[in-house]
């Protein structure tokens, strides 16, 4: 097939890789990692702006054919934002039928109410800190469920009275894990785990795992 040919079914797919997972629920394990190309959003604190544009056109074969190089059972699907190629509903369909335990990063800008419920959504709300927050799409919080998880990047003070403003008023906890992270580089983590213990918040506290192993060029 033609790498640069683009149908109706194929994915722009700008890596696959093979890496320890670095956030999440499931941090630490070996994870398949498959980032797509494109993002509707422009987050002041991305580290993924490479992604933006570029990579190869691939169909769902190939796809599966290239993840299956590597001996894992974990794949995430990330970005950018994967669900801005309508196609990646089919890819993580296909994975969950082959038998992978699947999960997918997305920003909850877009409608996830077509993603199979075997999926682990992992949603990322905006903060204002990020220059996204209006991009919110907070109707997806009804589509979540205990496997999923919510995940929210602060910036700085402001974020975290936000982001606990929003824990409180939409009752996070209830319908997932919620994890509190310090944007890299802006937010003193010892600053953040501070606040929750002093406040008593029911979040995960977490810091990007690749990042404290690789840097912040080379982790991902």
């Amino acid at each position: 097939m033609d790498r640069n040919q683009r149908t109706a079914s194929n994915l722009r797919v700008y890596e696959i890789f093979h890496s320890i997972q670095g956030e999440s629920n499931t941090i630490g394990f070996p994870t398949t990692f498959v980032r797509l190309t494109g993002c509707p959003l422009r987050c002041v604190y991305c580290d993924t702006e490479y992604a933006f544009h570029g990579g190869q056109w691939m169909s769902l074969d190939e796809i599966l054919t290239a993840i299956k190089a590597h001996k894992t059972p974990r794949i995430t699907i990330t970005g950018g934002e994967p669900l801005a190629q309508k196609p990646c509903i089919s890819l993580l369909t296909s994975l969950c039928d082959e038998g992978y335990k699947v999960a997918i990063e997305t920003s909850g800008a877009l409608d996830i109410s077509q993603v199979d419920s075997r999926v682990s959504i992992v949603m990322d709300l905006k903060t204002p800190g990020s220059g996204e927050c209006d991009r919110n799409r907070m109707q997806n919080l009804q589509k979540l469920s205990r496997k999923d998880l919510i995940k929210i990047v602060l910036c700085d003070i402001d974020d975290y009275n936000w982001a606990q403003s929003i824990v409180e008023k939409y009752q996070l906890n209830n319908i997932c894990e919620v994890i509190f992270s310090p944007s890299y580089g802006q937010l003193n983590p010892a600053h953040l785990a501070e606040w929750i213990l002093r406040d008593e918040l029911q979040v995960r506290m977490q810091i990007q795992l690749h990042k404290i192993l690789w840097g912040e060029e080379q982790g991902r």
